[in-house]
């Protein structure tokens, strides 16, 4: 008996229906992580010497830490911390980047509410033109009274706002090592045990806000021993040209003190920053730039701070 095409077609369809249906679909790719950075030029990258162009004057930079654990774990990183950022900033410009799917969180905050970089300022000038213990005093008035209670609310808006994130507060180094090679500065070594008491202090209501919060807090007071202003392999700059630059972390700094730091808090595992990662890094910059041109309105609000040059009168 002869078949006709149109059975034949027919069957070859249904044959083609229940092989569709016995073969097994491919898995949906799982979404990365999110991974929102937050806070001050310590985050952002300053001293790094390299910026993504985002049309804003936050310097984010791809050779800073939250660049680097983002492109060694796969993270989608929002890249929200800014130069010049306050507690009041990353309430009003950054914390609505937080939501029930971020992941993880880290945070560099309080120093520029301390005013620490015209604290550095006014120490860097020569002993008869300035008043560096009275702007230390001022700074850590601020920071015993004031500063615990602005972060308790800040810290409490993030856990609020991501509610499932792992969150890591992330701290301050000592900046010097007891002496100043720098020919344009004048800190003397009492000064500079004074600001790195100052750093400590900093560092302590950090941590005590972030325990009482659940947060972890990444102390870099140790990493950085060895490697401060001055010490024979830096990663913290001192008098630098352009002077923005001056007394932040540099590209050591953050791929050899703060991402083997911070990476196993937030994410459990270790990390060694290799050129890989780096290259990495890099390569996601062009992305990120074009997601933070969506927050340049917001970035725009804040206000960049940075160590001025020192102006020395004549003395008399």
């Amino acid at each position: 008996m002869r078949v006709r095409p149109r059975l034949l077609a027919t069957a070859a369809f249904l044959a083609s229906s229940v092989a569709t249906l016995l073969v097994p679909a491919a898995p949906a790719t799982a979404a990365a992580p999110v991974y929102v950075a937050l806070g001050d030029s310590y985050s952002s990258g300053v001293g790094t010497r390299s910026y993504i162009s985002d049309g804003t004057s936050c310097q984010r930079s791809t050779y800073a830490y939250p660049s680097l654990i983002a492109a060694a774990r796969g993270y989608a990183l929002n890249f929200r911390a800014c130069s010049g950022a306050k507690i009041p900033d990353v309430t009003n410009s950054q914390l609505s980047a937080l939501t029930a799917s971020t992941s993880y969180v880290t945070i560099s905050v309080g120093g520029n509410d301390a005013g620490f970089s015209d604290v550095l300022t006014e120490c860097a000038q020569p002993w008869w033109s300035s008043n560096c213990d009275g702007a230390i005093n001022t700074a850590q008035a601020y920071i015993n009274n004031t500063l615990p209670g602005a972060l308790a609310t800040l810290y409490s808006s993030i856990r609020s706002r991501a509610a499932n994130a792992k969150v890591v507060v992330v701290g301050y180094p000592r900046l010097f090592q007891g002496e100043d090679c720098n020919a344009a500065t004048w800190f003397s070594p009492a000064e500079e045990t004074r600001l790195n008491q100052t750093a400590d202090l900093l560092n302590s209501k950090l941590a005590s806000a972030a325990s009482a919060r659940g947060f972890a807090f990444a102390n870099p007071t140790n990493a950085f021993i060895g490697h401060a202003v001055c010490d024979s392999v830096e990663w913290l700059n001192g008098l630098s040209n352009p002077i923005s630059e001056s007394y932040h972390p540099n590209r050591s700094g953050h791929s050899s003190g703060y991402a083997p730091l911070v990476s196993p808090l937030l994410t459990g595992a270790p990390l060694t920053v290799t050129a890989a990662t780096v290259a990495a890094a890099r390569a996601q910059g062009p992305a990120i730039a074009v997601q933070q041109r969506r927050y340049a309105d917001l970035d725009a609000a804040i206000e960049p701070e940075s160590f001025r040059a020192p102006v020395v009168p004549t003395r008399r």
